[in-house]
């Protein structure tokens, strides 16, 4: 069976149906870059029987998790979370998912989590230079666009009313993580820091890409047939070849452009972040140049020869053309043969242009859990609700072929758990 299965993933037109749960886990597993693939079906085998993660032969751990309530741990308010905190479906691509609640209780923000002291330095800690990644999680949005599995700590330093009289401040810890949309709601979400805090002077990270595809919201409670034909293949890559940084959906990444980024509410500060980028290669001091504005959080993806270039306007004296290069479109204007100006007029947030290694922390207390359900963060929002059946992390950027694999072996309905 294990050499049907390597040869199901070798060879995609001959894949052989995966007709059951467990066959279905296989074909996960046999992936290559697998690091750790919860299916909600696995568990220990003694003591609180928590979830555990299928891992490759040699790994250090197998990752159980571990429930928590940030709030409490946080804010010191709240009540201790249970595995009875997150209901079970029984089925689900592989057997079985959690639910994530839709919580009522501002004090309660449960998790599923490893704590950082049980992953620092294991392959979960995908970190550093030259390190890829790829997040995967089966799930249906039933509302939320917030985290759905990854290394990210927001902190919990930001200076807001939902942080007056915290207990336990702390740094953003990020890493790597796979959101249920964020700017764009129900799409596929990556994010990743090099930093572990913030981005472009904004007090939040912002290195982010969305699918093009969106995710319909159904509800948790629906009838069982409802929610078999409703499962969505989340995924974020992250390849640190190319540097860049893309959402899928169901397999499908799709191009994504922000027009007029400068008038988002968020996206302008990356779009800033560029500008100065641009007036610091400018001799001279330039209208809008900050020169305060640190360098290392200058935007500014490649632009050797444009893919296309369209005159907007032209006179005897000067020419504005557009530009479209792969992350960016540009209105240029020449005069006498020489640029005179610039604006970055859309950015493209699939794929993201991401040049940097992942955050490494410097030690096991500044680096965060990984988290299931929920991240830790200071708005303490409910987030993404709905059912989870499957999260799956990789050392590596999967490919369009493997990913649409992944969402095709998990698309129909695994038996009830026995």
């Amino acid at each position: 069976m294990r050499s049907l299965l390597l040869l199901a993933v070798a060879a995609p037109l001959a894949m052989p149906a995966a007709d059951t749960a467990a066959e279905r886990a296989a074909l996960v597993t046999a992936t290559p870059g697998l690091v750790a693939f919860w299916d909600f079906v696995r568990r220990e085998a003694a003591g609180d029987h928590r979830f555990t993660a299928h891992v490759p032969a040699g790994s250090p751990t197998d990752y159980p998790l571990d429930a928590g309530n940030y709030i409490k741990d946080f804010w010191g308010s709240g009540r201790e979370a249970t595995y009875a905190d997150f209901p079970l479906l029984g089925r689900g691509p592989f057997g079985q998912a959690i639910r994530i609640v839709k919580e009522s209780d501002p004090d309660f923000r449960p998790l599923l989590l490893v704590p950082r002291a049980r992953l620092h330095n294991t392959p979960l800690d995908i970190k550093g230079a030259g390190k890829s990644v790829t997040v995967v999680v089966w799930a249906i949005r039933e509302s939320g666009n917030h985290a759905l599995a990854g290394i990210w700590h927001e902190g919990t330093d930001l200076k807001q009313n939902e942080t007056a009289g915290i207990a336990k401040v702390e740094r953003g810890q990020r890493q790597y993580a796979l959101f249920a949309g964020l700017n764009k709601q129900g799409s596929a979400c990556g994010h990743v820091s090099e930093n572990g805090a913030s981005s472009f002077l904004n007090k939040y990270a912002l290195h982010k890409c969305n699918s093009l595809g969106l995710t319909p919201e159904v509800p948790a409670d629906s009838p069982a047939e409802v929610l078999d034909a409703s499962w969505q293949c989340f995924a974020m890559t992250f390849d640190h070849g190319k540097d860049e940084l893309t959402g899928w959906l169901n397999g499908v990444a799709g191009d994504r452009w922000l027009d007029n980024p400068k008038k988002d509410k968020l996206i302008s500060y990356a779009y800033n972040a560029y500008m100065q980028g641009h007036y610091a290669k400018v001799p001279g001091q330039q209208d809008g140049e900050d020169h305060a504005f640190p360098k290392d959080q200058y935007y500014n993806p490649p632009e050797a020869e444009p893919l296309s270039v369209k005159v907007l306007r032209e006179s005897a004296e000067e020419r504005v053309e557009l530009r479209e290069h792969h992350f960016t479109k540009i209105e240029v204007t020449v005069r006498g043969g020489k640029e005179v100006a610039r604006d970055l007029v859309a950015l493209r947030l699939n794929p993201w242009w991401y040049p940097h290694d992942l955050y490494t922390p410097k030690d096991a207390q500044s680096g965060g859990p990984f988290t299931i359900g929920r991240v830790i963060h200071s708005s303490r929002s409910v987030g993404f609700t709905g059912w989870i059946g499957g999260v799956a992390v990789f050392d590596r950027a999967l490919g369009a072929e493997e990913l649409g694999r992944l969402t095709k072996v998990a698309s129909a309905l695994a038996e009830p758990t026995r």
